[in-house]
C-alpha cells in the first residue's frame, strides 16, 4: 500500500502585493510567469521517484494568487503530477484565489482540470478595512466571484477573513463574520491580523504611534471567542485554532500540516516533510532556478530530523487541532510513552484549566487558546 503525499505547488505572483504580506510574492512579467512554470516543472520531475512509494490525497495551489495567471499553466502542473503520482480517486484539489481575478471562463477550466476546492481570499467585507490591507478588490467584487464560482459547480469553498485590524470594532468584525456566515460557504478561515516586520503595514499600524488604533489584546480575544460562538450556532465546527468547517468539509491539505502527515512542496519558498526530513526552498526569485535543477539531490542529502525533533512537532502542532494529543498515538508513532516532560507539564496545564482531558486525548480549552502561542512553544523548550 502506497504511503498518502500530499503536494503542495507555490505560485508566487500577484497583482500587487497587499501591505500586510510577508510570503515571497510580487507582480510578474508573462515572460517571468512562463519561465517560473517550466522551472516549477523541472523540480517536480525531479521527485519522480516518490511516485512509486507514494499516493496523493490533497493537492494545494497556493500563493500569491494562482488564479492570476493563465489556467494553462496550473493544467500544465497537474498533468505532469498525475503522470508521476497514482492520485486518491477522491483527491481534494485547492487553489487559492482572490476576488476580481476570476471569470467564468477560469473556473470552467479549473473544474475541468479536476480542482474541487477553491480558497477565496476576503479578509473584510468593509470598504475601508479592504482599503487599510492593501487589498486589490471590493466586497462586491468578491460577492460576485463566489456567485461565479458556485454557478461553475464548486460545491467546496473557503472564505479566508481577518480580525483584529486596525480601528476594527466588535461590531464591525460581526458585521464581516454575519455577512459571510449568511453565504454559507463549507468552510471559514479566520485569523487575527499579525504585523510581520519589514512589511508596509509595519511602517505605518507596527510604531507605537500606530498600534494606538489597534484593537486592544482583550478585544482581540473576544472577537476570538464571539467567533468560535457565533459559527457554531451556523453549524460550523472549530476543528484547528483559525479554522472552521461544516461537518466533514475540513481542509484535508492542512490537515495532512497539523497531524505530521507527509508533503512535498514545489516551487520558490515552498516547505516539505518527506522521509523524516523537513527543508524549505530558497525564497528569492533568482536562487530558486538554481536550486531546482538538483532539487531531488537537495532533498537526500537533509539531516533526518531526531526522535526529540518528531515528538516536539508532534506535540507543538497537534496542540493547534481540537483533538489535541493522544498517549495512544504517540506510543504508537515513536514507540514510547509521553516523556515525564510532556506528562507533568499537559497535567499542570490541565490543573490551571488550560487544557482538558477526553478519554484519552487531551487538547487546549478556549482559555488556553488564549494563550496557545506560549504553550504550544513551552513544548520546544526540552
Amino acid at each position: 500500500m502506497k504511503k498518502p503525499l500530499s503536494i503542495y505547488v507555490h505560485v508566487p505572483f500577484c497583482a500587487r502585493k497587499c501591505l500586510y504580506c510577508d510570503f515571497p510574492s510580487a507582480p510578474g512579467t508573462p515572460e517571468e510567469i512562463a519561465a517560473y512554470f517550466r522551472t516549477l516543472q523541472q523540480e517536480i520531475r525531479s521527485f519522480e521517484a516518490l511516485g512509486s512509494l507514494h499516493g496523493v490525497p490533497t493537492v494545494f495551489f497556493g500563493g500569491g494568487t494562482p488564479s492570476l495567471v493563465d489556467p494553462k499553466y496550473i493544467r500544465q502542473v497537474l498533468d505532469l503530477l498525475r503522470s508521476l503520482y497514482p492520485f486518491d480517486g477522491d483527491a481534494e484539489i485547492s487553489l487559492e484565489a482572490n476576488p476580481g481575478t476570476l471569470t467564468k471562463e477560469k473556473l470552467d477550466a479549473y473544474r475541468e482540470m479536476g480542482i474541487n476546492r477553491l480558497s477565496l481570499g476576503l479578509q473584510s467585507v468593509h470598504e475601508d478595512e479592504l482599503k487599510i490591507l492593501g487589498r486589490i478588490h471590493s466586497y462586491d467584487e468578491f460577492l460576485k466571484s463566489y456567485e461565479l464560482a458556485r454557478e461553475a459547480g464548486f460545491d467546496n469553498i473557503n472564505v479566508d477573513l481577518m480580525s483584529a485590524l486596525p480601528r476594527q470594532t466588535m461590531e464591525k468584525w460581526k458585521k464581516t463574520l454575519g455577512t459571510v456566515a449568511d453565504l454559507e460557504p463549507e468552510h471559514i478561515s479566520a485569523y487575527s491580523l499579525i504585523i510581520e516586520e519589514g512589511t508596509p503595514f509595519a511602517g505605518t499600524w507596527g510604531t507605537r504611534e500606530g498600534r494606538i488604533f489597534l484593537p486592544s489584546e482583550e478585544t482581540d480575544r473576544e472577537m476570538y471567542r464571539w467567533t468560535k460562538t457565533f459559527l457554531e450556532e451556523r453549524g460550523y465546527r472549530r476543528y484547528e485554532i483559525s479554522n472552521y468547517a461544516k461537518p466533514g468539509r475540513e481542509c484535508r491539505h492542512n490537515l495532512t500540516y497539523w497531524t505530521g502527515g507527509e508533503y512535498v512542496g514545489f516551487g520558490q519558498s515552498a516547505a516539505s516533510y518527506v522521509d523524516g526530513r523537513r527543508f524549505q526552498n530558497p525564497a528569492g526569485r533568482e536562487e530558486y532556478p538554481k536550486y531546482a535543477r538538483t532539487a531531488y539531490a537537495n532533498f537526500r542529502k537533509t539531516r533526518p530530523l531526531s526522535l526529540k525533533e518528531r515528538e516536539e512537532e508532534y506535540m507543538f502542532l497537534g496542540l493547534r487541532t481540537a483533538r489535541g494529543v493522544s498517549r495512544a498515538e504517540f506510543r504508537e508513532r515513536f514507540g514510547e510513552s509521553f516523556p515525564g516532560t510532556y506528562e507533568k507539564k499537559l497535567l499542570d496545564y490541565c490543573r490551571q484549566g488550560f487544557m482538558e482531558k477526553e478519554n484519552d486525548r487531551i487538547r487546549l480549552t478556549d482559555r488556553g487558546i488564549d494563550v496557545s502561542n506560549v504553550i504550544m512553544a513551552d513544548f520546544l523548550q526540552d
